[in-house]
Formats: C-alpha cells, structure tokens, sequence
C-alpha cells in the first residue's frame, strides 16, 4: 500500500537536509521533506493526509493514518520557544479529520520577528528512508494538499492469506 502525503501549506518543498535541525536534517525522527511557507499570513496548515489526531502542539502535530503511521509536522524550527504565541489550534488529539482539512492558523510572522526558521518539517515519522521518497521535485512551489510524499507501507498480509501459495 502506498500512503500519499500532502502539503499542509503553501510553499517551497526542500530537502530536510537543508532544516536548520539537526533531528530533521538528519532524518532522525524520519525521513520526508520541508515546506517553506510562501504566500501572505495568516498561513493555514491543513491535514496532510487523513487519520486520527495523535498528538497536537501550537507549533506541530502528528496524524495516525488507519494503518496506524504517523506523519509529523513541525511549523518552524525551535518555535515551542514561542510558547503558542502566533499559532491558533483548530482541532483537539482525538479528532479524526479528512485531509486538506484546516487544523492551525499560524502567524509566521511572529516566528520571523523572532528570527526563528519558518520552514516546515513533514516526516514519515520512523519511516524507513528506503520507502518514503519526494512525490514533488524538490524546489517546486506546492499548494495545499498537493502531493509531496510518498511512503511505501508494507503488506499486512500473511503468508497463508496470500493467493500465491
């Protein structure tokens, strides 16, 4: 199965090499890519893909899709120094929501008077590098909810239930 991973916000894509974080950069907690915001604030940050609310903070969150995979993203880098200043959350842990479906308004120009980093982390969440790849070619300009990611998921199935005995 493979689990398309949308943008949830408008901007650049680049490589997490380039995040001025070395636990994205080095893919630490996953493999994925960032978005750098482009376009007017606020930014509305959308569900990249659809599933269950597993952990939610005003400066980044995690779905859990129904195969039970988790996308993080993170708004900004070292922005929980904000303290929630900027950030709007519109859902609670526990919601299950569509993707494309808005879940904070960000401020990001809180984030840059601060001098912080508006670039967004999107991560399989310890995904394995060799099944999560770009869907975009890094450097193109995104809308929301446009694919970025894909993550290859391995098969639930067993060896007695496959019809190739």
């Amino acid at each position: 199965m493979q689990v398309t991973i949308g943008s949830p916000l408008a901007g650049v894509v680049v490589p997490l090499a380039t995040v001025p974080d070395p636990v994205f950069a080095q893919e630490i907690v996953g493999p994925g890519v960032a978005v750098e915001p482009e376009g007017s604030d606020p930014v509305v940050v959308c569900a990249p893909v659809s599933g269950r609310v597993a952990s939610l903070f005003p400066h980044a969150f995690a779905i859990q899709i129904p195969e039970g995979q988790t996308v993080l993203v993170h708004l900004g880098i070292d922005t929980v120094r904000l303290d929630g200043h900027g950030f709007d959350l519109q859902v609670a842990v526990g919601d299950v929501v569509e993707a494309g479906a808005p879940l904070i308004v960000w401020d990001a120009a809180v984030t840059r008077a601060e001098g912080l980093a508006t670039v967004c982390p999107v991560v399989a969440l310890q995904g394995d590098p060799a099944h999560v790849g770009a869907a975009i070619p890094l450097g193109s300009s995104v809308t929301v909810g446009e694919p970025i990611v894909t993550w290859s998921l391995p098969s639930t199935r067993t060896t007695a239930e496959s019809p190739h005995r």
